[in-house]
């Protein structure tokens, strides 16, 4: 059982290291808002992570199979949803900057249960993660499913590792909107994320 939480651990950084445009959203995001609120957004990812980790030690190589054919379709989606946020951060930071008593915070993700929601959404669109942790249990087992303790450590190894991942990203977009009090600093935040989850989503549809 040790071995599964180990292995779940380092399966949970190998997912959630990689900085992608979830990583980039929620820098962003706690910059422009709160630490609490980046971190409900954190435990947004890692939770997906979790249950993505859960389907593939209970289903591993069939459904990394059944998603390989629908991935680019979901992947337009992803990249769908990542415009309308890059879109909708960019416009509220320049009314927020131009009209600050009359602004939005940004992408409506203004509470950590939102931020949370919204996150965890985005995130469960990236099929990718249901083929690479499908993969890694292929891998460690050829046959049969993993015995449930096993399962159960793996999941939970997967799931600390991208909740401390992400909640690292979320302190130093804290750290980042402390330096960046002023309405110049942030709107240059909000653009800067906007435009690099512009680029990102281009990436995601053309990787």
């Amino acid at each position: 059982m040790r071995a599964a939480f180990l292995a779940g651990v380092v399966a949970g950084y190998g997912v959630a290291v990689p900085v992608g445009a979830i990583a980039i959203l929620i820098a962003g995001l706690t910059a422009r808002t709160s630490l609490r609120v980046g971190a409900g957004a954190a435990l947004g990812v890692a939770t997906a992570d979790g249950l993505y980790a859960a389907v593939a030690v209970t289903g591993g190589a069939a459904l990394a199979g059944v998603i390989a054919p629908v991935a680019a379709p979901m992947r337009w989606i992803a990249a769908t949803v990542l415009i309308a946020l890059a879109g909708q951060t960019a416009f509220a930071a320049i009314r927020r900057y131009r009209r600050p008593a009359r602004a939005a915070a940004g992408t409506g993700m203004t509470t950590p249960i939102r931020a949370y929601g919204g996150i965890l959404a985005l995130t469960l669109l990236n099929p990718m993660t249901v083929v690479y942790f499908g993969a890694l249990v292929l891998a460690r087992q050829a046959s049969g499913d993993l015995p449930p303790a096993a399962a159960a450590a793996f999941v939970v190894g997967a799931f600390l590792a991208s909740a401390s991942w992400q909640l690292l990203i979320a302190a130093g977009g804290s750290m980042v909107g402390r330096v960046l009090t002023g309405r110049r600093g942030r709107l240059l935040t909000a653009l800067t994320s906007a435009v690099l989850i512009m680029a990102l989503a281009a990436h995601t549809v053309t990787s």
